[in-house]
Order: structure tokens, then sequence, then C-alpha cells
């Protein structure tokens, strides 16, 4: 009997949405006209949730604000999230489709958004600048990495007992969609 193939790797989009949206001006009518260039804010985060042995929900968060000086002219929250298949990837690949892959096909979808909201606010098209997120991905890996080795120093440091402590936090930790 032949042994069967394994599966391939596949990450298939399910459904994209928006799942919060907030725009605020809140001292409108008082910013138009201003004539001056204001400082743009941009908060970007990401979060991966399991719903399902290969289903997750993937949520890019971009909150951008604008201020001129003291005065805050307008702050734009959204939620752009999508259902993802992923299938026959190891964790590693799984994380880094979640963490680079999803929000690369989220990111046009947000970007859109928040362009549209700002014109319909009275306010010049805002369109955000492509974001690299491998970079991003890569970066926190290196974090991950370096605070890992700066625990496991601490650990030797500390003796035997805290080593224990350090392993037994890591037993249970049941989140490996997350980034």
């Amino acid at each position: 009997m032949a042994e069967p193939e394994p599966a391939r790797p596949h990450l298939g989009i399910e459904r994209i949405y928006l799942r919060d949206l907030s725009f605020e001006s809140p001292e409108a009518p008082g910013v138009f006209g201003s004539g001056r260039q204001p400082q743009v804010e941009i908060d970007l985060g990401t979060r991966a949730n399991r719903l399902e042995d290969t289903r997750f929900e993937v949520v890019l968060t971009l909150t951008v604000e604008a201020r001129d000086g003291e005065r805050t002219l307008l702050i734009v929250e959204l939620q752009q999230a999508g259902i993802f298949r992923i299938a026959g990837m190891d964790e590693a690949t799984r994380r880094r489709a979640l963490a680079v892959a999803c929000p690369n096909v989220l990111f046009p979808y947000a970007r859109e958004t928040i362009d549209q909201l700002t014109v319909k606010g009275n306010f010049p098209p805002f369109m955000l600048a492509p974001v690299n997120f491998e970079a991003l991905y890569m970066d926190a890996q290196k974090r991950r990495e370096s605070e890992q080795i700066g625990t496991e120093q601490g650990e030797t440091e500390q003796g035997q007992e805290g080593r224990g402590q350090a392993e037994q936090g890591e037993q249970g930790e049941d989140v490996p969609a997350r980034d």
C-alpha cells in the first residue's frame, strides 16, 4: 500500500471584511482651511486567531492621526479582517503566512477605506505608503530571539529555581497563530 502524499502548502482567502471603523474630526469645522501640512502618525498592528484547524482570522489594525500642533485634525481607526484557510504548512511557515502574506492581502483594502474616509471628511486624499510586512516580521523575530537570549542568560544567573519558573511559564502556551 502506497504512503499518502503529504499535503501541499495552501493558503486560501475565504472572506475579507471590515471589522471595525471609526472616523473623528474633533475640531471640525475649525480645522478646515488651515493650509499647513499636518503631522501624521500611523500605528499598525496585526493579530491572528485560530478559528478551526485550518481556518484563521487575521486582523490588520491601523490608526491614523493627523495633528496641527496641539490640534487634532482627524483620527481614523480601522480593523480590516480576513478569514484564511492555511493547510500543509509546518508551524514556522504558517506563522510567516499569518504575519506576512495575510496582512499583504488585507492592506490594500484598508488603504482604500482610509483614503475614501478622509475625502468624505473633507480632507485631502490620504494614500498610505506600502508596508513591508516581511521586514516587520523579521524585525519581530530578531527582537524575540534577543529577548529569549536575555531570558536564558538571566536564568543562568538565577540558578535552578529561576529556570524551573521559566520552564513552567513556557508550558501550556497554545498560541501558534499569534504574531
